[in-house]
């Protein structure tokens, strides 16, 4: 009601008002008993918790919140009914819905029930005193607007409750993550699989039997963190966020992954046993920094088991490189366009163990330049093209180069 507005009980004899504060706060404590009566019968499941002298926290919460409006009465400034503070028991009573997994509808249900029991035996008081109808229409104008403030205190204390509760879960989500993603510790449990489940359990988190691991980068430093769903470990704190997405051959799985990552890029490794999820991981390290060498497609979110030549081929680079060294030495005597030129005809005939006519096809050039350099070819390795296991190392390396853009595409 504004400050501004004229309250009707300012036109009230005191005494009047005295009398109906008095016999209203005298009837406060059976009127809790009867409200909170009510209300449990409404609702039979609403357990009933006793603070520290044994009486039910509820029933202390009602006649507080009664007593508390009836006293509002007693300070009439002359513009308003003064605005009382609620009780901050009520906050208890959102932490508790919060706690128990329950939304404050029905909390909001039982509070509305209490007022309209509540503004039943306060008219009847008023009736008896014979307090002008313009006083109580303020009166119960002004019950609703202490419910808003009653509401008020429980969605705070709910809020609250629930912000601890998910800060909570993230630290247990974390702690799980690390169990599961760092491998061996230097300290491990005695029993690696219990400790695993019993974390798990803290969470609520179905422990699966194979997962996938996947590195996200960050699209911005503020990206809001991927509607994954509870059942993906989710953490954001590490510079590239990881997750643990349990069967993740599992039917639809992939298309709601899909959709929740929308937006966002990285990898996501092999599905493995649990007890093998940091080999998932490292696979999925291994893609995210390939992508960040423009050497992996960075559009999304993509699958290592989709890129595994990729991966194979560049992830172990000082190996694939010093290999490189050894069997391509033939064309150190060439320039560098023709050492490219003649590379790419190698791995073409390599890969089509065809004549000319097949790798020039594959090359776009005439087949007696195929001829001309497979001539020059023989001439720089000799036998050595025929020996299955040297075969098999050129094509490998020359793979890699035509994967990191060094050779023209097949």
């Amino acid at each position: 009601m504004p400050a501004t507005t004229r309250s009707a009980w300012c036109d009230v004899p005191r005494l009047q008002v005295k009398q109906f504060a008095a016999l209203a706060m005298e009837e406060a404590p059976r009127l809790a008993e009867d409200i909170l009566d009510e209300i449990r019968r409404e609702y039979p499941q609403l357990p009933l918790i006793l603070d520290e002298s044994g009486e039910p926290m509820a029933l202390v919460g009602i006649r507080r919140a009664i007593e508390g409006f009836v006293r509002r009465l007693t300070d009439v400034s002359g513009s308003t009914v003064t605005e009382g503070q609620p009780p901050s028991v009520f906050q208890e009573f959102g932490r508790g819905q919060s706690l128990h997994g329950r939304s404050l509808d029905a909390l909001q249900a039982m509070y509305r029930l209490g007022v309209k029991l509540a503004w039943r035996r306060l008219a009847d008081i008023g009736q008896r005193l014979r307090i002008p109808p313009p006083a109580m229409y303020e009166l119960a104008e002004s019950g609703y607007e202490y419910l808003d403030g009653l509401v008020d205190q429980s969605v705070r204390g709910y809020a609250e409750a629930a912000a601890r509760q998910a800060g909570e879960r993230l630290r247990q989500q974390r702690k799980l993550m690390a169990l599961l993603l760092e491998g061996q510790p230097a300290v491990a449990p005695p029993d690696p699989v219990k400790a695993l489940t019993e974390r798990a359990a803290r969470i609520g988190w179905p422990v699966p039997d194979r997962v996938a691991v996947g590195v996200l980068l960050r699209p911005a430093r503020d990206a809001v963190a991927p509607a994954v769903g509870p059942d993906v470990l989710l953490d954001m704190e590490t510079e590239r966020p990881r997750l643990v997405v349990p069967d993740p051959d599992a039917a639809g799985r992939p298309e709601l992954l899909r959709r929740a990552l929308s937006g966002w890029t990285g990898a996501v490794g092999p599905a493995v046993a649990l007890a093998e999820a940091a080999k998932s991981l490292r696979w999925a390290e291994a893609a995210v920094t390939l992508m960040e060498r423009d050497l992996l497609p960075a559009a999304g979110v993509l699958r290592c088991t989709e890129h595994t030549q990729a991966l194979v081929l560049l992830q172990p680079e000082e190996l694939v490189d010093d290999l490189a060294r050894r069997a391509l030495a033939p064309l150190g005597h060439c320039g560098p366009t023709h050492a490219r030129r003649l590379a790419e005809t190698l791995l073409a005939w390599l890969e089509t163990r065809g004549g000319a006519p097949e790798v020039a096809a594959r090359l776009g050039v005439h087949p007696q330049t195929v001829r001309y350099r497979l001539r020059q070819i023989r001439e720089l390795w000799g036998d050595e093209v025929d020996d299955p296991d040297r075969r098999f190392e050129l094509e490998l390396v020359l793979r890699a180069r035509r994967l990191r853009g060094e050779l023209g595409p097949p």
